[in-house]
């Protein structure tokens, strides 16, 4: 019961941002102008797929890809650490919650307020498509979005890890941020760096060499299209991941790697609550 007072305290406080329903509607503005346009790519186009297929399953990949992690990141990073400034956390904690309702209770619900946004970006894209397009796959709209919120639910605990850590909101920004421009820019480039190191500058031509990928695959957000392409096979068509043969390397790894930077953080961040002096 402590743990559901929690989650949803959380929720009714975090849903009144006033920075988060600013991202949400560029999240939903985005999602829906994509979809709205039925862009695909055009290195894309030649798939077997429909048009409208291909331009449902990008909208809603090029609007989780960087939105997400955006506002996981957001929700999460301040989650622990403006309650441990403010001194909040003893008053929550006085009352018959546990630490570990008040840090899983965090997480639950503060994923849950990124789930509306989620809910909100797709269904405006899937609205959109359902009155303008030629076909329309509802399969694929409800696999994708609850593999988003998975998504969504690794970066909010990412985020929460984080904010144990941290002793000033302040901090916990910059790391946010920080961790923000690894997954989505600085991945790619340390890859590049090993690719320069170990293969030089030509790629052979059978590939980079599969350690190289599954360093890749250890990113979060690189993971992500991993799953998506195991959980629905026609994100193959819009994605420009390799296909190696390593079996460290086959597209449902995508979920568990997802699962343990979703678990790992928020672990190491309960953890580290414990031994955190409430004097």
């Amino acid at each position: 019961m402590s743990l559901r007072v929690v989650a949803k305290k959380e929720f009714l406080d975090t849903h009144r941002s006033y920075t988060l329903a600013i991202t949400t509607a560029l999240f939903v503005v985005w999602a829906g102008f994509l979809a709205a346009i039925q862009w695909v790519p055009t290195f894309f186009r030649d798939s077997d797929l429909s048009t409208s297929t291909l331009a449902v399953m990008n909208s809603m990949q090029q609007s989780a890809v960087f939105f997400v992690p955006l506002i996981g990141l957001m929700l999460g990073h301040a989650a622990i650490v403006d309650d441990r400034q403010s001194g909040s956390f003893k008053l929550m904690l006085s009352l018959p919650h546990s630490r570990a309702d008040f840090v899983y209770g965090k997480f639950l619900g503060r994923t849950a307020v990124l789930s509306v946004a989620v809910l909100f970006g797709y269904g405006t894209a899937t609205i959109i498509a359902l009155l303008t397009y030629s076909s329309f796959s509802l399969r694929i709209v409800v696999l994708y979005t609850l593999l988003t919120l998975l998504y969504g639910a690794v970066y909010v605990a990412v985020g929460i890890g984080v904010s144990v850590v941290t002793a000033s909101r302040t901090r916990a920004l910059a790391i946010a941020t920080v961790l923000y421009g690894l997954f989505l820019l600085f991945w790619d480039v340390f890859l590049l760096l090993l690719q320069l190191a170990t293969v030089g500058s030509e790629v052979p031509d059978n590939g980079l060499p599969d350690w190289i990928e599954f360093v890749g695959l250890l990113n979060p957000s690189t993971a992500f299209p991993y799953a998506a392409r195991a959980l629905v096979p026609e994100f193959a068509e819009i994605t420009l991941l390799p296909k190696p043969s390593a079996v460290y390397l086959q597209n449902w790894l995508g979920f568990v790697v997802l699962a343990a930077w979703l678990v790992g953080p928020l672990t190491i961040g309960y953890l580290r609550f414990e031994r955190i002096d409430l004097g």
